[in-house]
């Protein structure tokens, strides 16, 4: 329980950063997910940038770590190369 108001304050931001955190992880998770099971390789093609996109600006936000959006990237080039 917060004891001031700067700490009550910064609970309500908390729970707002973790709900806006969560949407863009789980919006990444599924740009991911939609990529790495496509078969065609002209739609895998077409999705590989708005993908590597959101995965920078997730990195530069702090969101994930940016060793993990490298990991990312790297595993679906190469999932769409072997297309």
């Amino acid at each position: 329980m917060p004891q001031n108001k700067s700490a009550a304050k910064r609970v309500r931001q908390d729970a707002e950063r973790r709900d806006r955190n969560r949407l863009q992880k789980t919006r990444m998770r599924t740009l991911v997910k939609k990529i790495r099971e496509s078969t065609d390789k002209k739609e895998a093609e077409a999705l590989l940038p708005k993908v590597k996109k959101t995965l920078d600006r997730l990195a530069s936000k702090g969101i994930i770590h940016k060793n993990k959006a490298a990991n990312y990237k790297s595993q679906i080039e190469k999932h769409v190369n072997e297309l």
